[in-house]
């Protein structure tokens, strides 16, 4: 039996080492679940468990709250919080927070990176060097390129993220447009009530929403041809708000000429038509992941289980 007397975590994510230490350094770590499956909760865990730090791409359901009967607190580490069943959360009096913001600038960054990889053919480009193909200028090898300046964007859900990736394609000389689920008076980008009449006028569209059942599959084959053949499809969302089998058909038949993916409907595997296609650019989940964001959501994970351990309000509770 331990003696420490710091209230007991468990990890529900392989975290970066730094981080990890981090946690340990404030509470007593009893344990790490590969995945959220309540038959790997040992019984140390269930006996003990105060707080389960996790991801919301990973999430917790109602079994595995049920596995740790002593738990008050759910913290994702990130904006997500998607894969948590907050009504269960809610009806066990289980705390849920999140990392809002403390990722959003760096995420907006890999859109930007995204939408300039595959408008600009970057990765295609580079595999042609490295397979000793130039060996000649050929003017229109990939394809004609529009270019970013004069461009329109469209930005599904302007919020953290969507904002500032409005900010940098702004410098990029776009013209933005967005959709949310209402109009932001604070800000002068053109507003449009249906994500169909976002993607009828923009050029190329990132996906920057929150995910949640209710926007499940809103980009699918009807809002891909609404993108049209010209466009570019960038998601640093969640992979549930893409029909990716959908998308993949679009982007074999030209549907749509382009897509930058860093999330995955059913990640970490990825629809096998994708790895057959040149015309998508692919990361896998990287857009949070620099040292700046991953400090920023490791201190915000402790500030959250600091007040709660303390009684006090909580930094960052979900909506």
């Amino acid at each position: 039996m331990s003696t420490d007397s710091r209230p007991d975590i468990v990890l529900g994510f392989s975290f970066a080492r730094a981080t990890r230490e981090a946690f340990a350094a404030a509470y007593n770590v009893i344990g790490m679940l590969e995945k959220p499956d309540p038959t790997l909760v040992a019984p140390e865990m269930s006996a003990r468990a105060r707080a389960l730090v996790t991801a919301g791409s990973i999430g917790a359901s109602e079994a595995l709250m049920a596995a740790l009967p002593k738990l008050s607190i759910i913290c994702c580490f990130g904006s997500g919080f998607e894969r948590v069943d907050l009504a269960a959360a809610h009806r066990r009096n289980i705390a849920v927070t999140h990392s809002p913001e403390a990722n959003a600038a760096d995420v907006a960054d890999m859109a930007m990176a995204l939408l300039l990889a595959s408008t600009r053919r970057v990765a295609r480009a580079d595999r042609f060097i490295r397979a000793g193909k130039w060996d000649a200028r050929l003017a229109g090898r990939f394809g004609p390129i529009a270019g970013l300046g004069g461009g329109r964007l469209g930005i599904l859900g302007l919020g953290a993220i969507g904002t500032r990736v409005a900010t940098r394609a702004a410098a990029f000389e776009m013209e933005i447009g967005y959709h949310n689920r209402r109009p932001r008076p604070d800000v002068g980008y053109r507003y449009f009530s249906t994500p169909r009449g976002l993607a009828e006028w923009a050029d190329y569209l990132v996906v920057a929403c929150r995910a949640d059942d209710t926007n499940r599959h809103l980009v699918d084959a009807a809002f891909l041809r609404a993108l049209g053949p010209r466009g570019h499809l960038v998601n640093v969302s969640r992979g549930s708000v893409v029909d990716e089998a959908a998308l993949a058909d679009a982007l074999a038949n030209n549907v749509i000429e382009g897509a930058g993916l860093d999330v995955f409907e059913h990640e970490p595997p990825v629809h096998p038509k994708l790895s057959e296609l040149e015309n998508v650019v692919m990361t896998p989940h990287l857009g949070g992941g620099t040292e700046r964001a991953v400090r920023a959501m490791t201190e915000m994970v402790l500030q959250n289980l600091q007040a709660h351990f303390a009684g006090k309000p909580l930094l960052s509770p979900v909506p």
